[in-house]
């Protein structure tokens, strides 16, 4: 049995997650419909559109993913409150779908790495530069991934409702459950996105005593870029360092932490809502959209002045 103290933990962690998420939803939200429009009136330099497809790919992944965490955590309130139970298929259901888009957000920055290696080492490579193709490659992408993580985990049981904290997720006491989509979800992007950053940085220093001025310029912008992304990267990696301390924990005493659902997915939301932030701050074509809706917001009401003002005069000069 769960003990007063420990309810009371869990209702704050709930109410706090859901804060996180609320606030990263907001952002993704505002975000993703801010670049939609810029790329619906071709506000998006040609050479730039690829980057910023791929930024909207990420923000409407944090955007559903977002959604499904607060639903868990409004289950784990009401629940808190009443004592209500959820258990349903669409429960479980909503469970699969958290992590397959956890998952594709991870993959989602694996494309993003993917482009830039093809832009900076193999720029030559056209076929690889097609907008067409990373408009569709996320939707290949979770067909598949979809798939790998149902022939995974359903025949494990990896799902399940979980009573004391009232919503449906990815069991972490199933050992071989957790180690499978560990390995989907976070190693093998991860592993595949410092590979192809390493090997970008090598180039562009190896490059660098051969190169023009102009060339340089852009090689310098992008090893800032790519330090700036590995940060978010890494930042990622650590905040998921709870979660993986509690199962260590669990397998070397078999003791569970009656909280370990709600521990676990507290630093997925943290991370969410500052991804959401960071990616419009380290990204220089989103900085850009962000610096033109200022300019364009702080400049209207100037003109408009301008222009009564004009009017004021031409009217005078007739008189």
């Amino acid at each position: 049995m769960i003990n007063d103290q420990t309810k009371t933990n869990g209702f704050i962690l709930s109410w706090v997650s859901l804060g996180f998420n609320t606030f990263a939803c907001l952002i993704s939200c505002l975000a993703f419909l801010t670049i939609i429009y810029h790329l619906y009136c071709n506000h998006v330099k040609r050479e730039d559109k690829i980057t910023v497809v791929l930024c909207v790919h990420i923000y409407l992944t944090i955007l559903i993913n977002g959604i499904i965490l607060i639903s868990m955590n409004i289950r784990s309130i009401l629940g808190d409150l009443y004592n209500q139970s959820f258990d349903s298929s669409w429960c479980i259901f909503s469970g699969y779908l958290s992590v397959i888009f956890l998952t594709l957000l991870y993959w989602n920055f694996l494309n993003q790495a993917f482009y830039r290696l093809i832009r900076i080492v193999y720029s030559q490579n056209r076929q690889f530069q097609s907008l067409k193709l990373y408009i569709m490659l996320p939707i290949i992408e979770i067909i598949i991934l979809t798939s790998i993580v149902l022939c995974v985990l359903l025949p494990l049981n990896g799902v399940t409702y979980l009573p004391n904290d009232y919503f449906c997720c990815l069991t972490f006491t199933n050992i071989p459950g957790i180690l499978s989509s560990a390995f989907v979800a976070y190693i093998c992007p991860l592993c595949c996105i410092s590979f192809i950053y390493i090997h970008i940085t090598r180039f562009i220093r190896q490059q660098g005593n051969i190169q023009t001025l102009v060339v340089k310029q852009q090689q310098s912008r992008d090893l800032l870029i790519i330090r700036r992304i590995l940060i978010i990267i890494s930042l990622l990696l650590i905040l998921g360092m709870p979660a993986l301390i509690l199962v260590i924990m669990f397998i070397i005493t078999g003791e569970k932490n009656p909280l370990l659902a709600r521990i676990a997915y507290f630093p997925v939301t943290v991370s969410q809502a500052g991804l959401s932030v960071a990616l419009a701050l380290s990204i220089p074509q989103l900085k850009n959209i962000v610096l033109n809706l200022r300019r364009s917001n702080t400049v209207m009401p100037f003109n408009r002045t301008n222009q009564g003002a004009i009017q004021m005069r031409t009217i005078v000069g007739i008189q």
